[in-house]
């Protein structure tokens, strides 16, 4: 039976395999320029995870004797890790002919080395702000009993401890690993944190499905959200070819103490400010004065 169908099979095989079929669906393997891998990733948000939160992820059996130890055996396999993964992003997309002995690759491998040495060198400030979101969790939610309930439970310390991951290799330069470890989290809390986003310290989000937080968002310390909050841009302008224009700053900005209850959307480069609340269910386009409390109309 299997044979009556193979003119239709190999159809679709010659339908696919033609080129204009898959034009820019296709990525081109070159010797020694690995795609990044998903599978590494995750291992490499896994360890920073343990590093951060010890304890908590990882081997919940380790104790003051052995952190040290145990910290040392995670920051050598993330540092290997994230260089390989860091020189592939490096490698993604470039134009390259030369072969694996060439000059420019070994100086890929030296430069993802460099970003994943200053990565591990700020893991201890990220520990630090880390501690602020999860201050903010706790005491901005009555239903929280403990610092380790947040840390274990809450879907806003996995979507912003990726978040910080991968801001900081947005940092360095680092192009596509950031926007994968982000949507590892998008995937897994349903929060989408772009890592070009600045958010500052004690920083929360309650319940946090649906909530998106755009490239160019810069966001103040002391800041709270709601679920299905949106901090996004207006259309976008388009250069003479009718292409939209990047890089320009199109997302709002909250300032200090600001908060944003639950369905509501900010649009465009508008400040919110200090202090100010926006109330659900609100369609905010233009900047908000300190302090300010906008709520829907009664009928």
């Amino acid at each position: 039976m299997t044979s009556d169908y193979t003119p239709i099979l190999n159809q679709a095989v010659s339908e696919l395999s033609a080129p204009e079929s898959y034009e820019g669906l296709f990525h081109q393997y070159k010797d020694g320029e690995p795609l990044p891998s998903a599978y590494s990733l995750r291992r490499i948000v896994e360890l920073a995870r343990e590093i951060l939160f010890p304890g908590y992820f990882g081997n919940s059996t380790i104790h003051r004797r052995t952190l040290n130890y145990h910290i040392g055996v995670n920051v050598e396999e993330l540092f290997r890790l994230l260089t390989a993964q860091v020189e592939a992003g490096l490698c993604f997309g470039i134009e390259n002919s030369l072969s694996n002995e060439s000059p420019e690759e070994s100086l890929c491998h030296t430069t993802a080395s460099n970003i994943a040495a200053q990565f591990i060198s700020r893991l201890p400030h990220i520990r630090h702000i880390l501690a602020t979101d999860v201050e903010a969790a706790y005491y901005g939610d009555p239903a929280a009993t403990c610092f380790g309930e947040i840390i274990c439970c809450y879907p806003i310390i996995r979507a912003i401890t990726n978040y910080r991951i991968a801001h900081e290799l947005y940092t360095l330069n680092v192009p596509l690993i950031p926007r994968i470890i982000t949507e590892m989290a998008h995937s897994e809390t349903g929060i989408d944190i772009h890592p070009g986003a600045k958010i500052g310290n004690h920083f929360t989000i309650d319940h946090g499905t649906g909530v998106v937080i755009g490239a160019t968002c810069i966001i103040g310390n002391h800041v709270k959200l709601y679920q299905g909050v949106t901090l996004g841009a207006k259309s976008f302008p388009l250069d003479e070819h009718g292409n939209p224009i990047k890089g320009i700053p199109r997302h709002p900005i909250l300032e200090d103490d600001v908060i944003v209850y639950s369905n509501a959307t900010i649009l465009g480069r508008i400040t919110i400010g200090r202090g100010a609340t926006i109330g659900g269910n609100i369609w905010v386009t233009e900047s908000v004065p300190a302090g300010a409390r906008i709520v829907q109309r009664k009928g």
